[in-house]
């Protein structure tokens, strides 16, 4: 992944909580794998709405030239990870209508994070890294 220093919404770019990077490697032939995930949080737009969306992120690949030194987290997300499948939404809010969990407590949790984050964006929220991005730099 890629660290930007500016937001834009076209380079679907997320925001990392630094703390939730996790994931194993192993040696594949003259080459190392790596599994892992993070919990983030993004912005995207579709039909003119923008969304703040939060959800994990699947960090992996299977074909370094080196090991990642995993204790590290920027380590891992400025390796050459695989993103083809971008972030697993688990909520969305686009400032009226709400996607996610109908459990009224983890309802709230999310809105208590979305509601602001949409209010305020493209802040990134306290607590989040950002924005990395899978796409090559232009």
């Amino acid at each position: 992944m890629i660290r930007e220093t500016k937001f834009l919404i076209s380079r679907k770019q997320f925001a990392i909580d630094l703390s939730t990077v996790t994931g194993e490697q192993h040696k594949r032939g003259d080459r190392y794998a790596f599994s892992g995930t993070a919990n983030a949080v993004w912005y995207r737009r579709q039909n003119g709405v923008t969304r703040a969306c939060l959800g994990s992120l699947m960090l992996f690949s299977h074909y370094l030239p080196e090991p990642l030194d995993v204790d590290d987290p920027r380590a891992i997300l400025s390796a050459n990870l695989d993103g083809r499948y971008g972030g697993d939404c688990h909520a969305r809010w686009d400032g009226e209508n709400y996607w996610g969990s109908q459990k009224p407590f983890e309802m709230d949790l999310h809105l208590m994070l979305l509601e602001p984050m949409l209010a305020d964006y493209p802040v990134i929220p306290d607590g989040y890294d950002g924005w990395w991005t899978y796409q090559a730099q232009r």
